[in-house]
């Protein structure tokens, strides 16, 4: 591969950008570090089509670092419930404290600095300060990564770190010193509407003609997949206690899983449920099992089995001035964050009031 390669592909990469690419994104528009910032995190793992209402009605409450970093947790991640991984919703809130602590309010613009933000890495830091500030770094995201490797048939799963190193090195080296915005967003645009993970649409890639994985016949070889391994199966009883129209929730520690939201008290057995009422000084019907489901996480499967217990008597005074439990009102939901498999719940017929 030599230099007029590099200088062709960044050519071809943009000409097809200024024909096919995305303009019109709500982040795309009166763009700040910012914006582009909570785009960038929200983007992470989630769709586009997905992202758009969420990233519009969190611009609405949160429009800048500091009504963010001044704004309850709790609220954050009611704002962000239902998009998941919510270490980025949590990353997201810590950053913008530190900005505000640290920067004076001010969005750094030195990519170490960037880098040095909670849950900002490498890739990201040089989205955010290309895409709002035309700062010329390179980038190395899910799709960035798809599209060289096919281009080039680069062997190796992108996690492994050589891989990754070499994928590095390569960006850089494609990255163009004038119009990096534009460049790097057609990259993004490339591995979301054409060189997607299955039935690419190759013949409308503008570097079709070199590629190296389709003229192997095979493009979607690339990037090679993670080799697999099986993930434990775990059990868990949520306790669904309702009184009235209010159920109990518990708001998890901030770190672990499901960190900082708020779950139905959950114990691993059914001789455990006994003891737990006891300690919330609870009693009622005897608990009814519900229907139940998996939830998978990245590293375990966890088999929930929900069981609804009715108790006649008022919440106690224990639990009302607990900091990190809430009866729940169904009928007027508190704006909490709340964990996907605990939104689930929420919306069981058996729970209605």
């Amino acid at each position: 591969m030599n230099n007029s390669d590099n200088a062709t592909f960044a050519t071809r990469i943009l000409d097809w950008y200024q024909l096919h690419g995305r303009k019109t994104l709500p982040w795309q528009q009166e763009k700040t570090p910012y914006r582009v910032w909570v785009s960038e995190i929200m983007l992470q793992q989630t769709q586009v089509a997905t992202v758009i209402p969420y990233y519009q009605r969190f611009m609405a409450r949160f429009p800048d670092v500091l009504a963010l970093a001044d704004a309850p947790i709790d609220e954050v991640l009611h704002h962000w419930t239902g998009l998941g991984y919510y270490a980025r919703a949590r990353n997201l809130h810590k950053a913008a404290q530190q900005i505000r602590d640290l920067h004076g309010g001010l969005f750094p613009e030195r990519l170490e600095e960037v880098m040095a933000l909670p849950g900002i890495g490498r890739s990201t830091a040089g989205a955010v300060l290309s895409l709002s500030l035309g700062q010329p770094h390179a980038i190395l995201d899910g799709n960035v990564k798809r599209v060289l490797t096919r281009w080039l048939a680069l062997p190796g799963w992108p996690g492994q770190k050589q891989v990754e190193n070499d994928l590095w090195e390569l960006a850089t080296r494609f990255t163009p010193k004038l119009g990096v915005a534009h460049y790097n967003q057609a990259m993004m645009d490339m591995g979301a509407t054409v060189c997607t993970r299955s039935k690419p649409a190759c013949e409308r890639c503008p570097v079709r003609e070199d590629c190296q994985g389709l003229s192997q016949g095979n493009p979607t070889a690339y990037p090679n997949s993670k080799p697999k391994k099986s993930i434990p199966a775990r059990t868990g009883i949520m306790l669904l206690i309702r009184h009235g129209d209010q159920l109990l929730l518990e708001k998890r520690p901030p770190q672990g899983i499901w960190g900082g939201l708020y779950c139905f008290p959950q114990v691993e057995s059914d001789a455990e449920v006994a003891g737990l009422l006891q300690r919330l000084g609870l009693t009622g019907s005897e608990p009814r099992e519900l229907a139940g489901f998996r939830h998978t996480f990245s590293h375990f499967h966890l088999d929930i089995r929900p069981m609804l217990l009715e108790t006649d008597a008022p919440p106690a005074p224990l639990l009302m001035e607990a900091d990190n439990r809430l009866w729940y009102n169904l009928r007027h939901p508190a704006e909490v964050g709340l964990a996907a498999a605990t939104a689930r719940l929420l919306a069981y017929p058996d729970l209605q009031p």
